[in-house]
């Protein structure tokens, strides 16, 4: 296609991320990702106790949190739905923890989701952090993992 000064149209193709100083235009799951990155990086870590699943059941995520696990089939989720766990749950633990959805990662640094075992870390989650996650939880489309 060409436009009128006869040189060829350059159209955007639709996957790509673009971003306001390009095109005028941002992406929402561009927009989603990083919140979830700055997330991450301000929700605290501790330890677990070894072999302790105790948080790990359904649970939801964002589309864009979806995108980074590993695919689970219809039947996958339907067992661990009626057992009210986690597809990702296996034999030795969270098979997707490094790309675990916000809400599994909150568990224990927060009140509001307290660890059944009574671990936690050092200092809580931010309360200005936590507002903010679970406002991102309010406002994005959550889909069951």
């Amino acid at each position: 296609m060409q436009c009128q000064t006869g040189q060829p149209r350059v159209i955007p193709a639709p996957h790509l991320n673009l971003d306001s100083s390009a095109h005028g235009l941002i992406n929402p799951m561009t927009q989603n990702s990083e919140k979830i990155r700055f997330f991450r990086r301000h929700i605290p870590r501790f330890d677990c106790t070894p072999g302790c699943h105790d948080c790990c059941g359904p649970v939801t995520a964002s589309s864009e949190e979806m995108a980074r696990l590993p695919i689970k089939s219809e039947r996958e989720h339907a067992i661990a739905l009626a057992e009210l766990s986690c597809p990702h749950l296996g034999e030795n633990g969270c098979q997707a923890y490094a790309e675990r959805p916000l809400i599994c990662r909150l568990f224990g640094t927060t009140t509001q989701l307290p660890c059944p075992n009574g671990k936690r870390p050092e200092v809580l989650i931010e309360a200005r952090i936590e507002r903010q996650i679970f406002a991102y939880f309010a406002t994005t489309r959550q889909v069951l993992v």
